[in-house]
């Protein structure tokens, strides 16, 4: 496992951004606003710093609605991936990575009936299938969130939609938190967390940390973000199932507003990988 986060850059020298990430013990990082393919110099020197500093490039992030009801707006998201897709071969990042979207306009994300249905199904399979033959890539991947108002909701989902999309570079982006949807599953997370790495292991490519916990006095179900080790995730157990994965597969801290909270976070995380068993070599966070 390599650890990665937030690193609170607002400058654009790759050095100085690969450095911070150095002192904060990470050894994976994300793409910064400051890297694009319109400045090919910048992009290869960013690729060489990272690298000299064993710092892998985890994921270069597509946020939008590529299956947004407006079509003109759904073809802009849809161009968009694209980019981003070959942003992140160009920089032989893990993944490029986004969510299926949704057919709601309120949000880019949020709840919608048609995204259980097998319509939404296989718009998203070609949807898929379209980006990647698009870039065809060979160094990164184009994975999805599994998220809790979609399909993409339990390994066995994602199984069955790799297996449709049938492209090598299909793969998938692990976030156990947004899995958590009812609290049946999240009072055994730890059994689901087993469940899930194991029928996924082989394509997770990247993967989300943080922590959640259910809002005691709400009549309905509602989840809250909160920080790692204060909420209900088995962390011990999901540290022994990604020490499973490949050494180099990042694990990237997210949704906190500051720097402490991200060091609180890098932590709590690190604790519970000792008492997982695993013990630092280079960058990497190993069994």
């Amino acid at each position: 496992m390599r650890l990665g986060g937030n690193v609170f850059y607002n400058g654009t020298d790759p050095e100085e951004y690969a450095l911070l990430h150095v002192k904060k013990g990470y050894g994976a990082a994300l793409c910064p606003d400051f890297i694009s393919l319109d400045d090919s110099a910048k992009l290869q020197e960013f690729k060489a710093v990272m690298k000299e500093h064993d710092i892998v490039i985890a994921e270069v992030g597509a946020w939008c609605n590529p299956l947004h009801p407006d079509k003109e707006q759904a073809e802009a998201n849809v161009q968009h991936m694209i980019k981003r897709l070959c942003l992140a071969e160009e920089l032989e990042a893990c993944t490029c990575v986004n969510i299926l979207g949704t057919k709601q306009t309120a949000t880019w994300f949020g709840p919608h009936k048609d995204c259980y249905s097998e319509a939404f199904f296989e718009e998203c399979v070609k949807l898929s299938q379209r980006i990647i033959d698009a870039v065809n890539p060979t160094h990164t991947k184009l994975s999805f969130e599994m998220m809790p108002y979609c399909f993409l909701d339990c390994p066995q989902e994602y199984l069955r939609f790799l297996k449709a999309v049938d492209r090598k570079a299909a793969a998938v982006h692990l976030d156990i938190c947004n899995t958590m949807n009812n609290p049946r599953r999240f009072y055994n997370n730890g059994e689901f967390i087993r469940e899930t790495v194991g029928l996924l292991k082989d394509q997770i490519v990247t993967m989300h940390l943080k922590d959640i916990a259910l809002v005691e006095d709400s009549l309905t179900a509602a989840f809250e973000e909160v920080l790692i080790g204060t909420g209900g995730i088995e962390y011990k157990v999901l540290m022994e199932e990604i020490a499973k994965l490949p050494v180099d597969t990042p694990a990237m801290l997210e949704h906190l507003e500051t720097e402490e909270e991200y060091d609180k976070a890098a932590e709590a995380t690190l604790n519970f990988a000792k008492s997982a068993g695993l013990h630092k070599e280079g960058m990497c966070w190993v069994k």
